[in-house]
């Protein structure tokens, strides 16, 4: 964990000297602050002297964060104990260390969707701005629109940067064969985009689904749906991106009820039995600090979790979710806190970037699952069949 620990640890610095509050993605915003929680009086000290915490020892973190730090700064320490210490609970903890605040910069669209709660709690619900679509393809559009809502945010395509076309995809996810230009796309339309760059890429897939949403002038808006291919499958239903992370902002209620957040969370189709079952590990902590560390978990309250979910994907699923049906009840393992910690920990030890890292959807990867599986506190099934 060493280095997962240097890393946030420079990224904590960034955030209190730099010049705002963001991250490319939002899993990595909650990381920073949940590591925070747990050793900002360490970050303070190093704050007030001006050195760095003798454990770090990777020489180019060192000089980096000696060069962020630059003198002490006993004020910006003293501010950081102020609002850290004795607190019950964190809600608003982002407005009240970085109270010039007006909004947080990152990509809250598509699969991140699920860390808004989490955001919205730390930081008393400041906008969530994401200003750009882009990928390593490609830069494709802007949000001219930087104020809406996560789940409002269009971007309009920028027809200079590459040469887009789309392919066509229906009500089930499949492409239709048919190739139109940028200018030819329908409003209320999905399209997979294609991409022909300067780098030499000819239409290339990207894999993404979008939505055509207006036009800002002649140049079309498009939202962004989820990825193409399906996430989890356990007999012949097709479960995607953003059927899960409906039933995520649907199950969220049951959660926030009971004075619950969720800060990570992935999946699995479990196979090892019939009949399959859908498996989701959840990190959780608690809104205020009962003084224990211990996470207070009401059987009830996590079944109704469960049974939340299934309601809110497919109706194919649910179809098949049925009494002695092929497809056997929804799983929620509660893992410890930190667990997805240690899972960006795995990831990044193998090569993924620390600024960029997505929590994996979907977890296939043996060595990942058991990583999470180490970290089980409890288990919870749904206790009925959904309506169909």
């Amino acid at each position: 964990m060493v280095s997962l620990w240097r890393n946030l640890w420079f990224m904590c610095c960034v955030l209190f000297l730099g010049a705002g509050v963001g991250a490319t993605f939002p899993s990595v915003l909650v990381r920073v602050i949940n590591f925070l929680e747990k050793y900002w009086k360490e970050l303070a000290s190093n704050i007030r002297s001006g050195t760095v915490s003798d454990w770090i020892t990777d020489r180019s973190c060192r000089d980096s964060v000696s060069t962020i730090l630059g003198e002490p700064n006993a004020e910006l320490a003293d501010l950081i104990e102020h609002e850290c210490s004795g607190q019950k609970s964190w809600q608003g903890i982002i407005t009240r260390l970085w109270p010039k605040t007006k909004y947080i910069e990152t990509i809250a669209t598509g699969t991140m969707s699920q860390h808004i709660p989490a955001l919205d709690y730390y930081s008393n619900e400041l906008p969530l701005v994401s200003k750009v679509y882009a990928s390593s393809e490609a830069f494709f559009g802007i949000n001219v629109n930087p104020l809406s809502k996560p789940q409002h945010v269009s971007y309009t395509f920028l027809p200079n940067m590459s040469y887009f076309e789309f392919i066509e995809v229906d009500d089930d996810g499949e492409t239709t064969g048919e190739i139109v230009d940028l200018v030819n796309v329908k409003l209320g339309s999905y399209y997979e985009p294609l991409v022909t760059n300067f780098s030499g890429l000819h239409r290339c897939r990207v894999g993404d689904v979008l939505q055509v949403t207006g036009f800002y002038n002649n140049t079309p808006q498009f939202r962004f749906v989820r990825r193409k291919d399906s996430v989890l499958c356990v007999y012949v239903e097709p479960t995607t991106e953003e059927d899960i992370s409906k039933a995520l902002a649907r199950a969220t209620v049951v959660l926030e009820s009971s004075d619950l957040i969720l800060t990570g969370f992935t999946c699995y189709g479990d196979i090892s039995a019939v009949p399959g079952h859908y498996v989701f590990y959840v990190e959780l902590i608690a809104k205020v600090n009962n003084g224990t560390n211990v996470l207070q978990l009401d059987n009830k309250v996590l079944v109704e979790y469960c049974c939340v979910m299934e309601e809110s994907l497919s109706s194919l699923y649910r179809r098949l979710r049925v009494k002695d049906g092929p497809i056997g009840p929804l799983e929620v393992r509660v893992v410890e806190q930190g667990t997805f910690d240690s899972l960006m920990e795995f990831f990044v030890t193998r090569g993924a970037s620390i600024t960029q890292y997505k929590t994996p959807m979907c977890i296939n990867s043996a060595e990942a699952l058991k990583v999470l599986e180490d970290k089980v506190l409890a288990r919870f099934f749904s206790d009925k069949s959904p309506p169909i």
